[in-house]
């Protein structure tokens, strides 16, 4: 018995306490533990079974990934779970809190399981490249059937102990005394054991688990691990348990040392590491209770909606009735469609419509604890803004701006106390997009950028901290990566070419599919502002401004890069390639064919040279948070780790090369980064 899992005997029940804090996760020495506790039972005669429960506020929240890196070390979960398995004597497992991925798994290895109200199960791998590797392909299946374990799977969906009753996951739901009723059902399995593993998997109509099958293959985007998850679960069927078991254990080893599975690792590190900042801040940030949000368009609508959504009151001022009752609207709405489609309770929308008011005075922001400006981009109408925020706004409240590419510093310059602002960059729609960018002043207080992390958290954002610079971190990576791919379509590529290469590599979109649809108007008006700036001799594209003046700006004008029927379909507009052919023409450029390796390698190493710079300029604290950003914000493929991510993976002397190459192809639109500053 080690410190990591201790057992005491109980009403001739022995109580095996896993204590490995904060999560209880499983790592080798809790799995020693756990063996060793299991051989202990089956020697000591005074013990008729045992309850496996967690200290603290959790039973195990799931492996310990950092060992998913190296060489796994003996003992093995599945030798853990054969061993409760063939141990004479029956195990209960007591859930409370999380049982996830391996914690699950080991439940479900128990000859019984009992949960707390509120407590939660799932296997959620398939997240993280790979699949259960411990019998949860195997075991699930023959408690609820193929096509409820391919959903739950498949989704990594995590469900709550009430429906864990219902499906049959559990056999006992408690309010409190967890332990005692798991000591109370151990002993009424008189001594019985009730292996899953001895169940005959449910039928189920083929139909049904095709459906189930395509439905889960469609929202994994057909991942590696999605395609396995349902091979496995079929197993189930056919196979013979210890058959299946190893199976899986063969296909979950495999995934697990893949590149895909490392990056999704890369990913899950970085965004822990941002949370685990959150909580040694959390002690300087100030309560926020009552947010009042400026600006009633898309994007103030859908701050009101997201700050709403986590209880917080919101306020809703637009100078413009017109604007104002536009977005009372949509949050109406909003929340009414989440009613309808059975998504929220009546009480639930009655209690966030009951948290909002709306109206055109500034007398109504006075009782805010944070006030959030969304109005339009131009700066005469921010300073505006913010004027009459500091007339009426209380003198401890917060103020953030929701700004694209403004620089913050003007605005805060214009106000009585710069050291309460910062900036807010939600990404659009804001009540559905991950990202949030915290902006950070040079008087800005840590009191505020601890709270602006709590407010993210509580918003269900992954936040990131970016200095005050053009494009924060976000964009200005996106408009080096837009760059690129505009120097691309001069030198011979076409958009529908470029944008096939990159979402065949895993974007969400290409980024001239992004730009119609987020319309041309909006790049060329920030072009514009930038043009007095320019350098002369730095290399520009005109082919968007062309396309600008000819009144294409995109799906809202039916053109744009590509040609829109009324239904919104785009089809390849001939005259766009006379256009990019006669600028290149006009440039003396030769165009030539590109592949679609080219493209994608041209775009992410442009991107990993972006990122380069704002580390070495300090917009950014780490380079992985720009991986956060772009896939959190900008559609880049989760399972492709980033940009930093695979700058790594390729190592210095590689990358150095191949940025070579890409600055003689760039010419004078491109300035190389100091790549050193990734690997530090």
């Amino acid at each position: 018995m080690n410190t990591k899992v201790t057992s005491h005997l109980e009403s001739g029940v022995m109580v095996i306490t896993v204590n490995n804090p904060p999560i209880n996760a499983g790592s080798i020495e809790v799995r020693q533990g756990l063996l060793d506790a299991i051989t202990q039972l089956e020697e000591n005669s005074e013990a008729q079974a045992a309850v496996i429960i967690g200290s603290g506020t959790t039973f195990i929240a799931g492996s310990d990934i950092k060992e998913f890196s190296l060489p796994l070390a003996e003992p093995h979960l599945p030798q853990v779970i054969a061993a409760i398995e063939n141990c004479s004597k029956p195990v209960v497992c007591a859930i409370h809190g999380t049982a996830l991925g391996g914690g699950f798994e080991l439940a479900l290895g128990c000859d019984a399981r009992i949960a707390q109200e509120g407590a939660v199960v799932g296997l959620p791998e398939v997240t993280l490249g790979i699949i259960p590797g411990a019998g949860g392909t195997q075991r699930l299946p023959r408690l609820i059937g193929i096509e409820k374990s391919i959903e739950l799977i498949c989704g990594a969906t995590r469900i709550k102990a009430d429906e864990a009753l219902k499906l049959g996951i559990v056999s006992k739901v408690v309010r409190e005394d967890l332990l005692g009723h798991a000591i109370i059902l151990a002993k009424e399995l008189g001594g019985k054991k009730s292996r899953v593993r001895d169940l005959v998997t449910p039928g189920t109509e083929g139909e049904h688990i095709e459906v189930a099958a395509q439905k889960a293959l469609k929202a994994g985007k057909s991942r590696p691990q999605i395609k396995m998850a349902i091979e496995m679960i079929l197993n189930a069927m056919t196979m013979p348990i210890d058959h299946g078991l190893s199976k899986e254990r063969e296909v979950f080893q495999g995934l697990r040392t893949s590149t895909e599975a490392k990056a999704l690792r890369h990913q899950f590190f970085a965004e822990r590491k941002l949370f685990k900042a959150l909580s040694l801040n959390s002690a300087q940030a100030k309560t926020l209770e009552r947010v009042a949000v400026i600006g009633a368009g898309t994007m103030g609508s859908g701050i009101a909606i997201a700050c709403l959504s986590a209880g917080y009151s919101v306020h809703l001022l637009d100078q413009s009735a017109t604007s104002l009752a536009n977005g009372v609207k949509k949050i109406e709405d909003f929340y009414s469609s989440r009613l309808i489609n059975g998504k929220m309770s009546a009480e639930k929308v009655a209690a966030a419509l009951g948290r909002f008011t709306h109206s055109s005075q500034w007398t109504d922001i006075a009782s805010a604890d944070l006030i959030i400006e969304a109005v339009f981009e131009d700066m005469e109408v921010k300073h505006a803004v913010f004027k009459q925020i500091d007339e009426h706004a209380k003198a401890d409240a917060l103020l953030a701006t929701n700004t694209s590419y403004l620089d913050i510093e003007a605005i805060a310059a214009k106000t009585r106390n710069p050291a309460r602002l910062f900036g807010l960059h939600f990404f659009s729609p804001a009540n559905i997009m991950k990202l949030m960018e915290i902006i950070r002043l040079r008087d800005t207080s840590d009191a505020v950028i601890a709270t602006g992390l709590l407010f993210a958290k509580r918003l269900g954002k992954t936040p990131v901290i970016s200095a005050n610079a053009f494009g924060f971190i976000g964009n200005r990576i996106y408009a080096a990566y837009r760059r690129q791919c505009e120097f691309m379509m001069e030198e011979g590529a076409y958009p529908e070419q470029i944008d096939k290469a990159l979402e065949e590599f895993g974007f969400a979109m290409g980024p001239f599919a992004v730009a119609d649809m987020s319309g041309l108007d909006i790049a060329w008006a920030m072009r514009k502002s930038q043009a007095a700036n320019r350098d002369p001799a730095d290399r520009y594209v005109s082919i968007p401004d062309s396309l600008c003046l000819a009144g294409r700006f995109g799906r809202k004008t039916g053109s744009g890069y590509y040609a829109y029927d009324v239904a919104g379909k785009r089809t390849i507009d001939p005259w766009v390639h006379q256009v990019i052919d006669e600028a290149s023409v006009a440039k003396n450029i030769v165009r030539r064919d590109f592949s679609s390796q080219e493209i994608v390698d041209r775009v992410l190493l442009t991107m990993v040279n972006e990122v380069a710079h704002l580390v070495s300029e300090r917009v950014v604290g780490d380079a992985t948070d720009c991986d956060i950003a772009l896939v959190n914000g900008y559609g880049f493929p989760r399972w492709q780790g980033g940009p930093v991510f695979m700058a790594r993976e390729m190592g210095l002397e590689k990358l150095n090369a191949a940025i070579d190459t890409i600055e003689k192809q760039s010419g004078s639109g491109f300035k190389r980064a100091n790549l050193n500053v990734l690997f530090e």
